[in-house]
């Protein structure tokens, strides 16, 4: 029989990956996409190293000024907003599927995350938010002596 690691983390990003995705799936059949979307999800990828934690996110043509990252009660909350923007006035769409408009992803913070240095970067459209881990410190044995 083979361990497996349990990783809550990882096993709750996921999980908040998949309820985000089928709530948006499921309004939109129920509203059946006639009222504009105002709100979507990027995906997002989460990568546990050694030192860290690291969250890739797709906000491709999201001017970075108008993104917004931020810390709230554990949650790292990141939001921003892709604009629509006809590039000729003469476009005429026959399909539009890329979601704009505003967006936001919460992710709970474990414990063991350095919050006040945590770092973030965009480029090419990817967002790379760093999470450091806290060293652990190992467990200490303490012998009672006698008095």
């Amino acid at each position: 029989m083979v361990d497996a690691k349990w990783e809550p983390f990882r096993d709750l990003m996921v999980m908040q990956d998949r309820m985000t995705r089928l709530l948006d799936e499921t309004l939109g059949r129920i509203w059946k996409e006639e009222a504009p979307r105002r709100v979507w999800s990027p995906p997002v990828d989460i990568i546990e190293r050694t030192g860290e934690v690291v969250l890739r996110i797709d906000v491709p043509e999201v001017n970075q000024d108008s993104i917004n990252i931020r810390i709230e009660e554990n949650n790292l909350i990141v939001e921003g907003e892709r604009q629509f923007a006809k590039e000729t006035p003469d476009e005429n769409y026959l399909q539009i599927e890329r979601p704009s408009g505003a967006f936001q992803r919460t992710f709970a913070m474990p414990r063991l995350i350095e919050q006040e240095k945590i770092k973030a970067s965009y480029k090419d459209g990817v967002l790379r938010i760093v999470l450091p881990k806290k060293e652990v410190t190992q467990p200490r044995l303490i012998i009672v002596e006698e008095s």
